[in-house]
This record gives structure tokens, C-alpha cells and sequence, in this order.
């Protein structure tokens, strides 16, 4: 250790330097195939990497539903690192760059959990974790010290290994966190708004999730009660390769089965999760990247984690390309991190700021001392007129107070695939503006239906140097300007009600419950007050802040397919809506953008 010290001494002393170490170690001992008992005798599968040198070692432990089998080195010799446009990326290659590690003092003990792969089935995985935490601690090769690493499922595993507070684990570095709220696939993180997405029944088909299929058999009173209720739902009946999942009665996607099933959050499940953030005591380590907000559990989760635990914490975004695969981005920062927590090396990493994001549309990192930023003013901008977004509100009996809404209809997926929308946008900006945090949108509108989905898109438009006059061709938006999707959010309109004492003016908090789903009253208007994912982005001089609003996606193949997995469509109306929205001194639908000052 007094070596690996005055490596790093005096390296690193600003906040936003990298960090690096040099590798000590040139051989790897592998012991695959490993079976480790649990309390009630069931035994879990590992496989272990570690230097091939005397001694005792820190651990770093990945573990998740994802084939272990997929996770070695000699699969990242034969495929290099993919970027995300690569068709040969895949993303359960998640565990963890074993050379990497192993070259710099840690043993990379990777699994998977029980009724998994090769890990044996029944009982109870309850105490798994822990259990498994243990047994490492107490092998020849660890000297005590065990941390854990690996993204998305793998993340999931660290913040439940947390909550279960085994003596030897000290620290976890959960990027792509799942769901805070629920399990992998809940409701509150996974579906926003309450808006059904299609992600695990697309994972389940690229067999992303270790299963079978058998025939389908009887269920429970209760469970056959819920699935009843969902074969009659005509949303659900439209898309037929997700009435299929309940057809088959469980047997098929049962990720996906499950959510068909019962889509809501309950009271328990949060009063469960507000009680495990005060369980977490080790250090943490979590985030996700901009990318995230198209399947949002990842993007959702790190920042829920992130708000409700009390213990040593930092937050990282990273940009809006997913990383690449196998997975070995981030390694240093991951290094720099259990340096500090489990070789007991002074990287620095607890004297930088503790939020560290990537802005797009700068391209470059910046830091913060909190999430959302401190410094943080809460803009409105109001929608007007003819599709227009302005920061002026609207004045008391004045003349820009229009009474009469914007409109648009939307037919099925039934009849089109062509995606209506009310487009809102400022005049191209003054000066750069930077956008970074929590979004959302207060929106007073009227539906002629009982329900619909609100989607709404923020996009950076331009540049644009146009003006607006009435000479020929200056009388609209030239219809052929850049423009780059940044963020999205949804809301299920029957899922308007808020929860006041958990609402905060820049994150709502719907209940999401079955108690609080209340039906429209056509031609009532409500307001809606709908999240908006986190982002970051710097709209250039020149540019436009755009808000696009619709209530309808389309996947991105055909026969109810889609080109990229981790891209899901959502579950939609099987009507045709007319939507209208109000904006207006009486009913003053806007945008809320976290935007930073320019100093």
C-alpha cells in the first residue's frame, strides 16, 4: 500500500483530473464454475479473477440475472469495446473489465443469483447477497475489504447487497441504477407518469433474462382476478405481441406479464423504500447517463437513490450515448474510488465536488455541489400563442389572454403511424443558456376521452437566424432546422393527482396508485402537471428551446418489434383523442427549465 501511496501522492490534486495507476499484476488466476453455499444450503454460482501473486486482495463482486458465462475476458478478446451504434453491441456485457482490475490489486468475483444460470433454484434469495459477501470476506485470497461493481442489473444488486448491511462490504459504485422504488421493473421509476413501456418484454426476447417456457397453468384467486381485468383491457388487445405475454398466463416475459398485470405502485412499496435509504451506510457512488431517459429506470433511479440516502455520495451523468459493450467506461473513476475506500490510497476522489455531469450541446463535464444545482433558478416559460414558448407571463386583463385552445387529434396505432403533436418554441436565443436538472411541464387541457398518454419532448432546434415577418418566405420556422431530441416525460392522464407532501415545484409526485387512478371527464380541463427526465444542455446562441406535445410513439419496427432494445415504445390508446390545450391567465400551462447562470 505505502507503494501504490506514493504512486498517486501529488498526481491528482484538482478535482476535475483523472486518475490512473499503474498495473502491478500480470496474470490471472481463474476458478470458474464456483459454488457458494447460502444459509439454507442452496448454493450460488461465481466465477473469480484474481492476480496470480501471494497475498491478500480487495474484492469487487458483480452479480445479476445477466449469464455470467458473457461477463470473462477471453469474450472481451474476441469483441472489442462496441459504441452503441455497433450491431454487435449487447448490453448484459456489464460485469466489469476483469484485466483491468485484477492488473490493479483486486479480485473480480462475478455471478449470478439463485434460479439463475448455473446457481441452484429454490427457497428464498433474501440474505443471498449478504451471504455471499461473507463468504468472500472469509476466503485465503480477500483481506477483508469487498466492494461491488457493474451496471444496470448489476447496479440494482449493490444498492439491495447495501441494504442488507454486511459487515464487509465497505463501498458500491451502482452506475445505470435500477429502480429505487420496486424492483427492477417498477412502476414509479421504470414507467413514469404511470405510461406502460415496452422494455422488458423486449429484453426478455433479445434473452437478455435467463428463463423457460412451460404450459400454461392455473394461478392464484387473486392473481387470476388481475389477469381478467387485463385481458379486458383494449389498450392492451391493440398491441397483440403483449397480449400474448397474458395469454400465456405467466409463462412468457413474466417481467413484462407482471406489469400487464398490476401497473401501479402501492403505498407499501414506497413507505418499504423510504425505510431502506436510511439502511444504507456505506459509501455510494451512483449514476446513469442522458441516454437513459428512453427506458428511464436508470436515469430515475440514481437520482431517487441519490435524493434519499444520508451517507457518503456522489452522482455522475454521463452523455447521451449509452457506453459501450463489454463494459470497461468509467474504470478509472471506478479505480479512483475503491482506491480510496478499500486500499485506503488518498485519491482525492472525496475532495472533489460531489456531482460531476456531462452537458450537451457544450460537450464537456462540469461540476456541482449538489443535484439539483444549488445555484439552480427555476425559469418559466410559458406556452403561447401560436406555438410559441416566451418567459413573459401572461398579464391580468389583457389582450394576450386567449381563450380559445391549441388542438390536435391523434388516432390509434390501429389506424397510423403518424405521430400528431403541438409544437412550442422560443425565438432563437440572445445569448447561450444552460439547461441542467429536473424539468417539468404544468399543462391545462381538455381531453374528449376518458384517458390518454401525455408525451411531451424537449428539444434544442437550430441554429436558427431566421426572423418571422410577413414578407414571402419569412412567415414561419424554416421547416428544415437541426434539431436534437434531449429528454422526455410522461403522464397517464388518469394518473393526474399529485401528492402534495412528496411534491416538490420541480418534481411531482403522483401516486400512481389503484386507489388514486381517477378517470377524465371528457371535455373537463385539468391540469397536468407532468415530469420531464433530468438532462443537461447548453442551447447555443442562435438556438431554440423546443417543446414538442403529443401522446403517441411508435416502435421502431414492424410486427410490434423495435430496432434498438433498450429503446422501448409504450402502451397507448386504442381511441381516437382530441386533445386541447389552454394557455392563458386563467389557465397558464408552462414549462419549468432548471437553468444555470452564465457566471
Amino acid at each position: 500500500m505505502d507503494k501504490e501511496n506514493k504512486k498517486t501522492k501529488g498526481l491528482r490534486s484538482k478535482a476535475t483530473a483523472a486518475y490512473e495507476r499503474e498495473p502491478a499484476y500480470d496474470k490471472i488466476i481463474e476458478a470458474r464454475d464456483v459454488m457458494v453455499p447460502m444459509r439454507d444450503g442452496v448454493r450460488l454460482c461465481v466465477d473469480i479473477f484474481r492476480p496470480d501473486a501471494p497475498g491478500k486482495l480487495p474484492v469487487l463482486l458483480a452479480i445479476a440475472f445477466h449469464n455470467k458465462d458473457l461477463q470473462t475476458p477471453e469474450l472481451a478478446d474476441f469483441l472489442p469495446p462496441q459504441p452503441a451504434w455497433s450491431p454487435l453491441w449487447y448490453g448484459i456485457i456489464e460485469a466489469g473489465d476483469s484485466k483491468y482490475l485484477v492488473s490493479r490489486g483486486y479480485v473480480h468475483v462475478i455471478g449470478n443469483p439463485r434460479g439463475v444460470g448455473k446457481s441452484e433454484d429454490g427457497g428464498s434469495d433474501k440474505w443471498d447477497f449478504y451471504d455471499l459477501i461473507e463468504w468472500i470476506a472469509q476466503q485465503p485470497w480477500c483481506d477483508g475489504n469487498v466492494g461491488m461493481l457493474g451496471i444496470s442489473a448489476f447496479a440494482g444488486a449493490q444498492f439491495r447487497a447495501a441494504v442488507q448491511q454486511p459487515p464487509h462490504l465497505r463501498a458500491i459504485f451502482p452506475y445505470d441504477a435500477c429502480a429505487a422504488y420496486g424492483d427492477l421493473f417498477a412502476i414509479r421509476d421504470a414507467h413514469p407518469g404511470g405510461v406502460l413501456q415496452t422494455m422488458a418484454y423486449l429484453l426478455e426476447h433479445f434473452s437478455v433474462i435467463h428463463g423457460g417456457h412451460r404450459r400454461p397453468g392455473p394461478l392464484s384467486p387473486e392473481i387470476e382476478r388481475l389477469w381478467k381485468e387485463a385481458m379486458a383491457n383494449p389498450d392492451y388487445k391493440i398491441y397483440t405481441h403483449l397480449y400474448n405475454v397474458l395469454t400465456m398466463r405467466g409463462e412468457l416475459a413474466p417481467l413484462a406479464f407482471q406489469t400487464l398485470l398490476n401497473p401501479y405502485d402501492t403505498e407499501e412499496i414506497v413507505k418499504e423504500t423510504e425505510e431502506n435509504f436510511k439502511k444504507i451506510k456505506v459509501p455510494v457512488y451512483t449514476g446513469s447517463g442522458w441516454y437513459a431517459y428512453t427506458y428511464k429506470m436508470h436515469l430515475q433511479g440514481a437520482q431517487n437513490w441519490y435524493y434519499g440516502i444520508n451517507c457518503p455520495k456522489k452522482l455522475l451523468f454521463t452523455g447521451p450515448a449509452h457506453l459501450e459493450r463489454p463494459f470497461h467506461t468509467l474504470h478509472d473513476e471506478i479505480l479512483k474510488w475503491y482506491d480510496y475506500w478499500l486500499k485506503g490510497i488518498n485519491t482525492g476522489v472525496m475532495d472533489e465536488p460531489r456531482v460531476k455531469f456531462w452537458v450537451m450541446g457544450a460537450n464537456q463535464w462540469r461540476y456541482a455541489d449538489d443535484w439539483p444545482l444549488p445555484e439552480t433558478q427555476w425559469t418559466k416559460y410559458y406556452l403561447h400563442s401560436w406555438e410559441r414558448l416566451r418567459t413573459e407571463p401572461f398579464l391580468p386583463s389583457s389582450r394576450d389572454a386567449y381563450q380559445e385552445p391549441d388542438a390536435f387529434v391523434q388516432m390509434p396505432l390501429t389506424h397510423t403511424t403518424t405521430v400528431q403533436r403541438l409544437r412550442y418554441m422560443t425565438d432563437p436565443l440572445a445569448d447561450d443558456t444552460l439547461v441542467a436538472g429536473p424539468i417539468v411541464l404544468y399543462l391545462y387541457a381538455a381531453i374528449d376521452q376518458d384517458d390518454t398518454n401525455w408525451i411531451v419532448i424537449l428539444k434544442d432546434v437550430g441554429p436558427d437566424v431566421s426572423v418571422r415577418t410577413a414578407r414571402e418566405g419569412e412567415t414561419s420556422v424554416p421547416a428544415n432546422l437541426p434539431e436534437r431530441e434531449l429528454t422526455r416525460g410522461w403522464l397517464k392522464a388518469s394518473h393526474r393527482a399529485l401528492d402534495a407532501s412528496r411534491s416538490k415545484p420541480w418534481k411531482p409526485w403522483h401516486p400512481l396508485t389503484r386507489e388514486a387512478q381517477k378517470p377524465v371527464v371528457p371535455g373537463e380541463i385539468n391540469e397536468y402537471a407532468i415530469e420531464i427526465l433530468s438532462t443537461a444542455n447548453l442551447f447555443r446562441k442562435g438556438h431554440r428551446i423546443c417543446l414538442d406535445v403529443t401522446c403517441l410513439d411508435v416502435p421502431a419496427g414492424t410486427a410490434g418489434l423495435t430496432t434498438v432494445e433498450y429503446i422501448p415504445f409504450h402502451v397507448c390508446s386504442s381511441k381516437t383523442v382530441l386533445h386541447k390545450i389552454y394557455h392563458n391567465e386563467k389557465y397558464p400551462s408552462h414549462l419549468v427549465l432548471p437553468v444555470i447562470p452564465r457566471s
